[in-house]
């Protein structure tokens, strides 16, 4: 997506943004399907508006300006920032005793994983 430097220091219309990314704004922050990552109240400088910049650091996208032409390019996200989900996958590991024990025994349980290794 190409942009001029004033779209970038005055906010996108969320309806350009959805056209050329597929980021819809909404209450809860930018989403695309199931996906949502949160904004700050800052990021909305007008309801009809986001700032570019915020989107770009939020979504992982590089924002490359060219001086000379006075544009910037926004480009895909790079992954990482957003979850498409907060389920765990099926999961059977040794506990401490070296019984099996299965990850799906806590459903509907928040749980936090610690993960360590040796090497």
């Amino acid at each position: 997506m190409i942009v001029d430097t004033e779209t970038v220091t005055g906010g996108i219309s969320v309806a350009e943004l959805a056209r050329c990314t597929g980021w819809e704004a909404r209450p809860e922050g930018l989403c695309r399907g199931p996906v949502c990552v949160p904004l700050p109240p800052e990021a909305r400088p007008a309801p009809d508006t986001v700032d570019l910049t915020a989107v770009a650091d939020r979504l992982g996208m590089a924002l490359v300006p060219d001086p000379e032409a006075e544009v910037w390019a926004l480009g895909p996200e790079s992954g990482g920032q957003a979850l498409t989900s907060a389920t765990a996958p099926d999961l059977t590991l040794p506990d401490v005793e070296g019984n099996p024990f299965e990850l799906a025994s806590l459903h509907g349980r928040k749980v936090l994983l610690i993960a360590w290794a040796s090497w």
